[in-house]
């Protein structure tokens, strides 16, 4: 068992599991995670992922799932078992050592540690309470015995390790807690339009009504932020907020962020008749984040013509089945002859495209990283240790220091110079 514990706990082994996570991670950022089944299938067809992987050989091995798959959590639970385990045979003894006085009693003790002096002096009991008197103004814990003593400084530092180890444990427990408990959502919402949350029990827990959705573009006409103005309702109580990409909504412990945006609908007019707000899909085949919709032109569903746009601006251009563009129209704008009917386009609705989360493992995750970031602080601290005994007219000093041994070097004798 002392064997098996020996080497769960080896730090050549937590590296490697640190590695395989960080490859594992790297691969769940390449690819898309979440989508349908028939999505990746289609994605790889043609193209495996790395000239390696097809569509069903990356459902195989739960690359759609990274984060939530048992591979990926089982070297969670590994890496958390090896960090218990070190923190258990390795930095809590060192730290229940470190808290305890150790008392050299001859020079020659002294003279085995890192650093090692002997100072000539005239009275060395005098040189001894001088230097324990600048140790204390120092804010250096003493340990005072008879003609000789001990200080140290710094014990923090060795808490550091431990509470590394703590924070990355609860972080991990977080980052599990919220794969296997928490939920994702994500939907497109026309202005107007409300989506209802419902509990386990299918009661209406929450509402979601999109107010209005901005596009902010810049001189080109190219994106740069998306706003959403939502009102969300719950419990007879009822909010407003905003939200924009990378300023997301928290509430009930549910995390709204502004994902996406899209082309709902096209409201058009065709000679005499009134408005018709008609929905809008994609067309992949004409390109990336191009809209558009089949519209027969004939009562009896013959002659149609494609209308297509990329943006709520437009133009809509106005195609038949040979490919010819027919017309260019402009939202708001004069009626163009299509098919010998008149057509115009009142309007261009977009779509906000919500990401909704829920996570019960965010607390523990950001407990673990506040943790985790003390320790890290609380690691730089230098333990250091000095002993000295006096004995006639000679000083023995010796010392140790766990970092930057170098400046502690230094330290030391300036120190016993300010005390002869």
């Amino acid at each position: 068992m002392r064997r098996l514990a020996a080497l769960l706990s080896d730090l050549r082994l937590a590296i490697v599991l640190l590695l395989l996570i960080a490859v594992a991670s790297a691969v769940g950022t390449a690819i898309p995670q979440g989508d349908p089944p028939a999505s990746y299938i289609d994605a790889y067809a043609e193209t495996p992922w790395l000239g390696l992987l097809n569509g069903d050989e990356v459902l195989q091995l739960q690359l759609d799932h990274v984060y939530s798959s048992g591979w990926f959590l089982a070297l969670l639970a590994w890496l958390g078992l090896a960090l218990i385990l070190c923190s258990w045979r390795r930095q809590w003894p060192a730290l229940q050592a470190a808290r305890q006085w150790i008392d050299y009693k001859t020079p020659r003790q002294l003279s085995k540690l890192s650093i090692a002096e002997t100072l000539p002096c005239d009275n060395a009991d005098d040189s001894l309470q001088r230097l324990y008197g600048l140790l204390r103004s120092k804010g250096w814990q003493l340990n005072c015995r008879e003609g000789r003593l001990a200080a140290r400084k710094g014990i923090a530092g060795r808490v550091g390790p431990l509470l590394v180890h703590t924070g990355l444990v609860l972080l991990m427990l977080g980052a599990v807690w919220g794969a296997l408990a928490g939920n994702r959502l994500e939907r497109f919402l026309a202005p107007g339009r409300s989506l209802d949350l419902l509990n386990r029990l299918g009661d209406n827990q929450l509402t979601i009504t999109l107010k209005d959705f901005q596009i902010e573009r810049d001189a080109a006409g190219r994106p740069e932020q998306f706003r959403s103005s939502l009102e969300l309702k719950g419990n007879q109580q009822a909010m407003d907020s905003e939200i924009s990409v990378n300023h997301p909504l928290r509430h009930r412990g549910i995390t709204i962020y502004q994902a996406d945006w899209s082309l709902a609908t096209i409201t058009l007019q065709i000679g005499r008749s009134p408005e018709l707000e008609l929905p809008l899909r994609t067309f992949p085949e004409l390109g990336e984040q191009v809209w558009g919709l089949v519209l027969p032109t004939r009562p009896d569903g013959t002659e149609p013509v494609l209308l297509s746009l990329k943006t709520e601006q437009g133009p809509v251009q106005v195609f038949d089945g040979n490919g010819e563009r027919l017309a260019l129209l402009r939202p708001g704008g004069e009626p163009s002859e299509v098919k010998g009917l008149p057509l115009r386009v009142a309007s261009v609705l977009p779509a906000s495209g919500l990401l909704l989360k829920r996570d019960p493992g965010v607390p523990l995750v950001y407990l673990g990283f506040a943790i985790t970031l003390l320790g890290g602080g609380l690691s730089l601290i230098a333990t250091r240790q000095v002993w000295a005994i006096a004995e006639g007219k000679q000083l023995h000093v010796g010392g140790l220091c766990n970092r930057n041994l170098a400046a502690f070097a230094v330290e030391l004798p300036q120190l016993l110079q300010a005390a002869q």
